[in-house]
């Protein structure tokens, strides 16, 4: 993903192609499909797949920083998206998270990581990645592979760094308040 609605990639010989797309939805959802692709063509599903959708600014997000997110996430059935079983998008509230924390799922700990402020990704996470053979009574099935769509709204970075004149300068974008534990993993107070 690259800007101005812009794609690269390599093909089989290494060779560099681009795609520009006619809006920055169709980039969107060319991206997604590709995501989707490369699970199906994927023998065995055994570490997150993630393609970013646009990359936002700032600094990636590392362990110790905490995000707040937007998020969709759907059952991955029959080679595709199924039913959505959890999201925040049409709320008030955005999930807060701290990476590295263990709070969520460790497929979110790993698929969100190098995210910036303002970037949206697709993650594929499979089941030893996310509920496992226990699943979650009556809205995630055991054994699921998930997939996510997450918009990263906001990140304080954790990492200070030090000024040309030697003063401690903060490298944080907007706060964000540390994410309190809940009983699905997903929604935070």
């Amino acid at each position: 993903v690259q800007p101005n609605n812009y794609s690269t990639f390599y093909d089989d010989r290494r060779q560099n192609w681009s795609i520009m797309f006619e809006s920055e939805k169709a980039a969107m959802d060319f991206s997604k499909q590709v995501c989707i692709a490369k699970c199906n063509s994927s023998p065995v599903l055994d570490s997150v797949l993630y393609q970013d959708l646009s990359l936002g600014e700032g600094q990636g997000a590392e362990g110790g920083d905490s995000l707040e997110i937007a998020y969709t996430g759907w059952l991955f059935q029959n080679n595709g998206l199924g039913q959505v079983f959890d999201s925040n998008v049409n709320k008030d509230k955005l999930l807060r998270l701290k990476l590295g924390s263990g709070r969520v799922i460790k497929g979110w700990e790993e698929g969100m990581m190098g995210m910036k402020k303002g970037g949206r990704r697709y993650l594929i996470i499979p089941p030893a990645w996310a509920y496992g053979a226990q699943g979650v009574a009556g809205r995630v099935p055991p054994d699921s592979t998930l997939v996510f769509e997450v918009e990263v709204r906001r990140v304080k970075l954790v990492k200070e760094c030090s000024g040309s004149d030697g003063q401690s300068v903060s490298s944080r974008d907007s706060p964000a308040p540390s994410p309190v534990p809940s009983s699905d993993g997903f929604s935070a107070d």
